[in-house]
């Protein structure tokens, strides 16, 4: 049974994919994923904001904050140290990631100004990484913003890390795009050599007692893949030329499969691997290799897709409205 498959240009020797989170930011966790025979890697999210946040928080206290207070340029010194130390820190991670596994490993960042997102990009290419998933993370909460300026953003980001590296791209986006079809294929003339969909932001919720603002439950739930699966397969059958990674929701062999007979590329996990444990991979792997075997396939690429050779694929994943059928 070969499971092998291709993503952003790298060859994976099956399309799972660890995708980027704490589990993903410890070294001994990443060769538990590859021991338990992930295809590839998403180191964390390198977050530009939390080193910022973070940097000022520190300059803010004890008596060191009366002289941040009057000499500003010395509190910006300081936040640019600690961005230079951290990214120094992240790079030997990278590094010790490359040198102690044998899948592809993609690094990813989150930057908040301009020129840093080509600034990491071109550090991290030089650190070994195989690829780059940029984490661009733009809410579109601001009514004076068009969504064309939002969309811009993306372009100006990809456009200026293509720039200063030579390795595979993709782009983790989230689904607030007025046309994710046009957007999409603008990021692949861009040069984007893949899209992740889709991100899964900070979710909100109320607490009725205390009446304070919350965190919803971080892990997704399977009926989140569907998300996914209705875009993967609206691209693909509209031929926007790239890799796609499906990501958010996928929580067993089933939602794998759904999402390569929609198209995908590769099926990032997460949410699966903090409830079930790093080995469930294997439990995955296993029961792909059965359903193959069930179906008469031997390889991947000889079903992937096949949900969209039929005449009614756009109508289905186009469709928004339920229709009246009998329940009875």
């Amino acid at each position: 049974m070969n499971l092998n498959t291709s993503y952003l240009g790298l060859e994976l020797k099956n399309p799972l994919i660890a995708s980027s989170s704490r589990l993903t930011g410890d070294l001994e966790t990443i060769i538990q994923c590859v021991h338990s025979g992930i295809g590839a890697i998403v180191l964390k999210s390198l977050f530009e904001e939390q080193i910022r946040l973070e940097a000022e928080s520190k300059a803010s206290m004890g008596s060191a904050s009366e002289y941040y207070y009057w000499f500003t340029e010395a509190k910006e010194k300081i936040v640019g140290l600690s961005l230079e130390e951290r990214l120094s820190s992240y790079l030997k991670f990278v590094e010790a990631a490359k040198k102690y596994t044998d899948v592809p490993v993609i690094s990813s960042i989150n930057c908040t100004t301009a020129e840093d997102w080509p600034k990491f990009a071109s550090a991290i290419e030089q650190a070994g990484a195989d690829a780059l998933e940029l984490n661009i993370a733009l809410f579109p909460f601001n009514a004076s913003v068009n969504c064309g300026e939002i969309e811009q953003v993306y372009y100006d980001i990809l456009n200026s890390v293509k720039k200063e590296v030579n390795i595979p791209v993709s782009i983790k986006l989230g689904y607030y795009f007025t046309n994710l079809c046009t957007v999409a294929r603008n990021l692949v003339a861009g040069g984007a050599d893949g899209l992740v969909l889709f991100n899964r932001y900070f979710r909100p919720d109320i607490d009725i007692d205390t009446m304070n603002v919350i965190s919803e439950n971080h892990m997704s739930s399977s009926d989140e893949m569907h998300i996914p699966l209705r875009w993967i397969g609206l691209l693909k059958g509209n031929d926007v030329d790239c890799d796609i990674a499906a990501s958010t929701g996928v929580h067993d062999y089933k939602g794998v499969v759904k999402q390569l007979l929609a198209g995908a590329d590769a099926v990032q996990l997460c949410s699966a691997l903090y409830l079930k444990g790093i080995p469930y991979i294997e439990t995955i792997l296993r029961d792909l290799e059965h359903w193959m075997e069930k179906h008469y396939f031997d390889n991947i690429d000889s079903f992937r897709g096949k949900a969209l050779n039929t005449q009614t694929v756009d109508a289905s994943f186009e469709r928004v409205q339920f229709l009246k059928r009998d329940f009875d």
